[in-house]
């Protein structure tokens, strides 16, 4: 299993191989992206969850410093102590995997103490509004918490991936950055035959074309098509092999086809 963050859509999708298993809304930090100690901003790029804490614990239990502080959150607890950040229910903690990006030194996201993190059922999602932290309901960090393991890796991304049929019956899966720019694309026919993908160069190594594939699988699938297939360049083999892609019959060279679930018409 591995974790996508979109911080332009501000959601989190949880995904095994190529498959999306649930896709939740988050807050990200209401001051943008950055990786700078003391910037109260989201780091971006790859991390890892190093700690899972508070299993078992109460929905709306009050955590300081990582450890419960015994109360539960309420309305009145929060009228009493106004403008505290509620850290609640449970806390997934995030480690960056990038040297000079987002570990070690002053970008070492574990010692930014980033987390995913419950936050009050008043608290609005799917906006900037956290101090840097990754802020869930209650009920949608427990259900995450309770499906990953520790070292589960995500990517914190700043594009989001938008998906579409194209009018000469072709799939095409666009990504576009904060702007809504596009910033690359994945086009495939009906048949199923992944015929490009595309970056911006200044996009590349971000994760964006694992996401382009992952939207057009979804997007396939919904539409009925029974595989997809990519005759695929060395430097993506071992992507679309970790996404369960598997050596097409009778191709030459680095052709693969993975084969989908159908949503019946």
């Amino acid at each position: 299993m591995d974790i996508f963050i979109s911080l332009p859509a501000q959601t989190l999708e949880l995904y095994e191989g190529a498959r999306l298993l649930a896709r939740y809304r988050v807050s990200s930090a209401e001051r943008g992206a950055g990786e700078e100690r003391d910037s109260f901003m989201t780091p971006r790029g790859r991390h890892l969850i190093r700690a899972k804490i508070g299993s078992g614990c109460p929905e709306n239990t009050v955590f300081a410093a990582r450890r419960p502080t015994g109360e539960r959150w309420t309305p009145e607890l929060a009228a009493e102590f106004p403008g505290r950040d509620w850290i609640l229910t449970r806390i997934l903690w995030l480690s960056g995997c990038e040297p000079g990006r987002n570990r070690l030194g002053r970008v070492d996201t574990m010692r930014r103490y980033i987390y995913l993190h419950g936050t009050p059922d008043t608290v609005s999602l799917g906006e900037p509004g956290s101090r840097g932290c990754l802020r869930m309901s209650n009920r949608d960090i427990i259900d995450l918490f309770d499906r990953v393991t520790a070292y589960t890796f995500v990517n914190i991304g700043d594009f989001r991936i938008a998906a579409g049929r194209k009018c000469d019956n072709a799939l095409e899966v666009q990504a576009a950055d904060d702007s809504g720019s596009p910033i690359a694309r994945c086009l495939a026919n009906e048949q199923g035959l992944i015929a490009e993908i595309e970056v911006s160069e200044t996009w590349r190594r971000k994760g964006i074309a694992r996401q382009l594939l992952r939207a057009l699988v979804e997007l396939a699938t919904e539409s009925g098509i029974a595989g997809l297939a990519i005759d695929s360049p060395r430097y993506l083999e071992a992507m679309c092999l970790g996404m369960g892609f598997l050596p097409r019959a009778g191709s030459t060279g680095q052709g693969l086809a993975l084969k989908l679930r159908t949503v019946p018409a």
